[in-house]
């Protein structure tokens, strides 16, 4: 039962026994088979060859000489081949020593003398075995470079929507409004776009506008002039010029404070500005997107936010979707970052097995694609087997069901229907804002609002003081 010699030319196999006429015949044998082999007579020599080579399996005799006996030059070779499967050789097979191989992580094992037919149907085993890995990888990339839009996966028919959108808006300089909740990728939109505009070597410059003061955001985004305030030792361009060509991305625009809602709006109307300090006005030519999870409409209203600015940065609009709203997703982007994180964190994790995709299914993931994320590198981080499962996701909070029906008394006002849902819904959550509002579909900000117009306390009763 020899393996096609054109597909075993591809894989090799290391022989380590200390007795030459062991290593020689087996060697012979398997290079009938058409395999690449190696020999070595001790553990030190079988770790030099590993290092420079990449094996599909290697025979280890249990009794090696020297420091290393097969044991631990298995584990000193997992170490830097951890995809080589290990097949311990024994004189004296007993179940004590089969435990023992396995337990250290051994695949097989053969007793001596060794039967040229049985090294050759493990070999040809644990061949077909990743001929098989390698086919499924192969359609694995093939399958989510059929879903991928500049680093974007998904398959989805509103995202389709959106990335056409994108492609069309992309060679435009108008200025774009990307909404969504947190976690779905409004950056990663917004880098699309400035790459499909057609000069992605130009600046794209990114401002968290949450993330820093009032002051210290004007001068972010403006730059300020030498001795401007305490501590402007020299003059300093602000991110506006650093992007000048290319993109300037105002992350959660809505937060930013009335007075420079009110300079912001200039500039997007004359594109010029003065640096803090400054007196010279200064021109510059950017495409401007901004990005926020809050309902900037309901901001015009309640009067938080300007509504002349409002319009100028909502020339074109991109809504993007919650997870939740487009749960076919969940597995590609699963083993899409199992593809990415596990390298990177040195472990060998390569995929999910289907009650792990059940948990993750479950899931309402309030954060988004960004929680989803880092979830998988979690579990692939404490994984202790190749293959992830429900168990690797028990660190995600149940989904919380109140089995009894909700009903409301007649005679109530929508206001109060209103708050008497917010009440039981963070009642059920634990009083956890950011869950209740994901289950109730609105924006943590527009709960927070919501809770001081109806007196509501997180943990659902009482008032907030």
């Amino acid at each position: 039962m020899k393996d096609d010699g054109r597909m075993s030319r591809s894989w090799r196999v290391l022989v380590v026994d200390d007795e030459r006429i062991v290593r020689e015949t087996m060697a012979a044998w398997l290079r009938e088979d058409g395999y690449a082999v190696d020999a070595a007579e001790n553990g030190d020599a079988a770790v030099a060859l590993a290092k420079d080579n990449a094996y599909a399996v290697c025979f280890l005799d249990r009794k090696l000489p020297g420091s290393m006996d097969g044991i631990r030059t298995m584990l000193a070779i997992r170490a830097v081949r951890p995809e080589t499967v290990a097949v311990i050789i024994t004189a004296y097979a007993t179940v004590d020593t089969a435990i023992a191989a396995m337990k250290e992580g051994a695949q097989e094992y053969i007793v001596k003398p060794c039967n040229p037919q049985e090294i050759s149907l493990i070999v040809e085993r644990v061949t077909r075995l990743k001929r098989l890995e390698r086919a499924n990888l192969v359609l694995r990339n093939r399958l989510l470079r059929r879903y991928e839009f500049r680093d974007i996966v998904s398959k989805s028919a509103r995202m389709a929507e959106v990335f056409d959108l994108v492609r069309d808006v992309a060679g435009l300089r108008s200025t774009v409004l990307v909404q969504g909740e947190s976690g779905t990728g409004k950056e990663t939109i917004a880098r699309a776009i400035h790459a499909e505009g057609g000069a992605p070597e130009r600046p794209f410059v990114a401002v968290p506008c949450v993330a820093l003061a009032e002051s210290l955001l004007e001068s972010e985004l403006f730059g300020h002039e030498k001795g401007a305030f305490t501590g402007a030792v020299e003059r300093r361009r602000g991110k506006i010029e650093l992007a000048a060509g290319g993109t300037l991305f105002l992350g959660e625009i809505g937060d930013i404070s009335p007075r420079l809602q009110m300079d912001l709006l200039r500039f997007l109307q004359e594109r010029t500005f003065y640096r803090v300090g400054g007196t010279e006005e200064i021109a510059v030519d950017v495409r401007v997107i901004a990005a926020t999870h809050q309902d900037l409409r309901e901001g015009v209203r309640r009067g938080t936010f300007r509504e002349d600015l409002f319009y100028r940065l909502n020339v074109i609009d991109i809504r993007l979707p919650p997870l939740r709203e487009r749960r076919e997703d969940i597995p590609l982007l699963a083993r899409h970052f199992i593809e990415r994180l596990a390298p990177e964190t040195g472990k060998d994790v390569t995929d999910l097995d289907d009650s792990a995709l059940a948990r993750l299914m479950e899931h309402d993931w309030p954060g988004n694609v960004r929680e989803l994320e880092n979830a998988i590198e979690r579990a692939i981080v404490t994984a202790r087997s190749p293959v992830l499962s429900a168990d690797s996701f028990r660190f995600l909070q149940a989904p919380v069901v109140d089995p009894r029906p909700g009903t409301f008394p007649g005679g109530q006002s929508l206001a109060q229907i209103e708050a008497e849902a917010i009440r039981a819904t963070l009642a059920n959550t634990g009083g956890n804002v950011k869950r209740a509002a994901a289950i109730l579909g609105i924006d943590r900000s527009t709960l927070h609002d919501k809770l001081k117009r109806f007196g509501i306390a997180r943990n659902g009763t009482g008032t907030e003081e």
